[in-house]
């Protein structure tokens, strides 16, 4: 890969901080109530859905310009679950696509399929992580 841009933070585990090179990120860091912990800060999950639908929603621009279809009014949230596997534990993601009603149908669905063929979180994601897409 010839890479565009490297963004680079570090984090000192789940009950800390983690903070980028640039400083526009500086967070502290929690557990979730739901794993035990107090909540007194963001998680890695937060982080990685808020990564993932920002992703996710300008592929899907990307996608959309492509095909000649106003994707503008399109929204994209990301649920990200942490939970146990065979090997420990393991993540899951549900994206839902808000579309626009012009957007309603066959051609909004293939424009989502599309756009999480061609999203790098989905790529890189795809064949370690469930990834379920619902059209909204």
């Amino acid at each position: 890969m010839d890479a565009l841009y490297t963004a680079v933070a570090t984090a000192n585990g789940r009950e800390g901080r983690t903070v980028s090179s640039d400083g526009q990120i500086d967070l502290a860091l929690a557990m979730p109530p739901a794993l035990g912990g107090n909540g007194q800060g963001t998680n890695p999950e937060q982080l990685f859905a808020a990564g993932y639908a920002a992703c996710f929603a300008s592929a899907l621009g990307l996608v959309g310009r492509q095909a000649k279809a106003d994707t503008s009014e399109v929204s994209v949230t990301a649920e990200v679950s942490i939970g146990k596997d065979g090997a420990g534990f393991g993540l899951g993601v549900t994206l839902r696509v808000e579309l626009p009603d012009s957007l309603a149908g066959e051609t909004g669905a293939l424009l989502v399929k599309q756009a999480h063929e061609v999203c790098p979180y989905s790529r890189a994601t795809r064949g370690n992580i469930d990834v379920d897409l619902v059209v909204e």
